[in-house]
This record gives C-alpha cells, structure tokens and sequence, in this order.
C-alpha cells in the first residue's frame, strides 16, 4: 500500500467514526439552557392545582379529592405522558446528548401536546358543579407544547447534519472507487492473460 493510499485510508476511517458520532449524539447548544427552564416549569406545574384544589400530583395518584373533582382519563394521561416525556426523557436526553432519546422526548411530548388538549377540553365540559381548568394544567400544556417544538427544532438541525456526512461519505466512497480503478489501469504488472498456444493446424 502506497503512503497516498494509507492517508486516503485513514482520512475515510476519521469521516466514518465522525459521522457515527454524529448519528448518535446532538448538540442543542443554547436550546438546551431553554429546554432545562421549561423541564422546570413542567415539574412546577405539578404543583400548581389542575383543577379546583387538585393539584397535578393528586391526579396522578387519584389523591386529595381527584374523584370529588371528576378526573377524567384525558387528565391522567396527560399528567403522565408529561412526567414521563416531558420531564423524564427530556432530562435523560440533556444528560446523555443521545439523539434516540430527543427523538423519544419529541414523540412523547408531541402525543402529551395532544392530551393536554384534550386535558383542557374535558375540564371545559365537565358537569355543573365540578372545576374548569387549573392553572396548573394550563401552565403545563403551555410548557409541553414549547418542549415539542424545541425538540422538534433539535432534531432536525441533527438530522440536516446526518444528510451532508452521507452525502460526504458517499462522495469519498465514489472518489475510492474511482481511485481504484485508475490504479488497475495505470499498473504496469496488469496484462490481458496470455492467448491459448493451442491452435489447430489445418
């Protein structure tokens, strides 16, 4: 093997572990200070009451008067999709930087976005005498519809920097292959294989 040949070899080895990096980590630099501030809003939300006097801990647990409140199911759910995506796997993805976990952060708080919806509509409908929406579940709704769409951001920004180390990795492959076969027809030990001496005489 040539020195040209070893340095190509070498170079394509560097572009191929960075790309492999880059397919597996994200760098939301900035966007990440926001994202921590609205996991920390999330988690306060908890606090605050969903409705009435119950707050988002008790309609997680069904505790402190969730059933006197009429809790529906949307509640719960979102309450929990919130907990896990939104504050779970959002904290395990700035933690971590691993791109699989921003892509579960986003699914989950994009499907959390559309419960909290349907959380504020069926606080909305619920029967005379029962609490309308808290500020608590407003506040949280608001806070997993921002994480949806900063995730969203983060994902796509590491995304357009997967396609441009593909479309480097398959310019390097076609300029190998190139290279290769060059050198096959420049080599001066390449020859056609030797005609047959075997001839018949007429």
């Amino acid at each position: 093997m040539s020195r040209n040949e070893g340095e190509f070899d070498a170079f394509r080895n560097e572009i191929d572990a960075a790309e492999r990096r880059i397919a597996g980590e994200i760098e939301p630099g900035t966007r990440a200070l926001v994202v921590a501030v609205l996991v920390f809003v999330l988690i306060g939300s908890f606090v605050l009451p969903h409705t009435g006097d119950v707050r988002g801990w008790d309609v997680l647990f069904s505790t402190h008067g969730a059933g006197r409140a009429a809790i529906a199911l949307p509640s719960r759910v979102f309450s929990w999709l919130a907990l896990v995506f939104g504050v779970g796997f959002s904290m395990l993805a700035l933690l971590t930087r691993r791109w699989a976990l921003a892509w579960v952060a986003l699914a989950g708080s994009a499907v959390a976005s559309a419960a909290g919806l349907l959380a504020v509509w069926s606080r909305q409908t619920v029967a005379h005498g029962h609490p309308g929406p808290g500020i608590g579940l407003i506040v949280g709704w608001i806070a997993i519809i921002l994480l949806t769409f900063h995730w969203a951001r983060v994902v796509w920004s590491r995304t357009i920097v997967q396609l441009a180390a593909e479309e480097q990795r398959r310019k390097l492959a076609a300029h190998d292959q190139s290279r290769t076969l060059l050198q096959t027809l420049d080599d001066p030990d390449h020859t056609q294989p030797p005609a047959s001496n075997d001839t018949t005489q007429s």
